[in-house]
């Protein structure tokens, strides 16, 4: 088994890697796993986060542990480990705290590809942190005309090429075709339902219990897509609002359907709103991604 400690992947073949994997998922009758936690002694937890690759012919698992430490800040850390489905062996242990931006990054940015309309012309990054600036950077290779315009409460000392700081939330928004709330707020960053019908909306919010971006008062009058079904019972807002009488039932699709084209498009009657938690099929796609970037690794293994 082979340790890669710095793994190292281009944007397109995590879009690829992607697209492959969610359309594996779409022709299977297995549902996506979820996230699975496991509370430690004395506080801290380690969520994993499993899933199969049938076309790589790998099983993978991503382990975060959480480690508070009284006397400074928690430890935290990822890691992904892939398993031949041939011989049963482990193929590679990878450091996953970088790819983990990327296959949140990735994700959402996909799915608003998916679900903009050609000519979408602005985005709105809302958080221009490590997480925010991938956002950006992804669109670009996905939609490389749109105007990108960015906010962050703290304030942005700097900005890639192609993005423009902005002052606030509302000037960020204005006039966007697509919203990308990259925070870690625990509290709404903004409502979706003062945007204009049609606008892509999407959030990736915390772990963090009763982590949120919009309220869930909003989401019945939104078009509702996620990640997977799974992500109903993590995402706060979404299991909040299911409480409060909204059926779950009405979410219009997934990632694997959009991917697929199964999955209806916007009704243009309201707002979009594309949610993910992070799945183990996202961080077993980018590792496997990471994995055909270094020859000695997948050697052997279907290409």
């Amino acid at each position: 088994m082979r340790v890669i400690s710095s793994p190292q992947v281009a944007e397109q073949a995590v879009l690829a890697s992607l697209r492959d994997a969610f359309g594996d998922l779409s022709r299977s009758e297995t549902p996506v796993p979820g996230q699975f936690v496991i509370e430690l002694p004395g506080g801290g937890d380690v969520i994993h986060y499993p899933a199969v690759l049938p076309h790589a012919g790998v099983y993978a698992v991503k382990v975060s542990p959480y480690l508070p430490d009284p006397a400074g800040p928690a430890v935290v850390t990822a890691w992904t480990m892939l398993v031949s489905l041939s011989t049963g062996q482990p193929v590679a242990l990878l450091d996953a705290s970088g790819l983990t931006v990327e296959r949140t990054a990735a994700t959402t940015v996909l799915a608003a590809d998916l679900l903009l309309p050609p000519d979408a012309a602005t985005a709105a990054v809302i958080g221009y942190g490590r997480i925010g600036r991938a956002h950006a950077r992804y669109l670009s290779h996905l939609r490389p005309g749109m105007t990108v315009r960015a906010f962050s409460p703290g304030g942005i000392d700097e900005v890639d090429d192609g993005v423009r700081a902005v002052a606030s939330i509302h000037d960020a928004v204005t006039g966007a075709d697509l919203v990308m709330l990259c925070t870690s707020a625990a509290d709404d960053v903004l409502d979706p339902r003062t945007l204009p019908p049609g606008t892509v909306v999407t959030s990736i919010s915390t772990n963090a219990p009763g982590a949120r971006e919009i309220p869930p008062a909003a989401v019945p009058g939104l078009d509702v897509y996620v990640d997977a079904r799974t992500s109903l019972q993590v995402a706060s807002e979404l299991a909040q609002a299911a409480t409060a009488g909204w059926d779950p039932a009405t979410v219009r699709g997934d990632l694997a359907g959009l991917v697929a084209g199964h999955a209806p498009r916007p009704s243009g009657e309201r707002p979009v709103y594309f949610r993910s938690v992070g799945l183990g099929i996202e961080d077993a796609a980018v590792a496997w991604a990471a994995c055909r970037n270094d020859d000695d690794t997948t050697k052997g293994l279907p290409q």
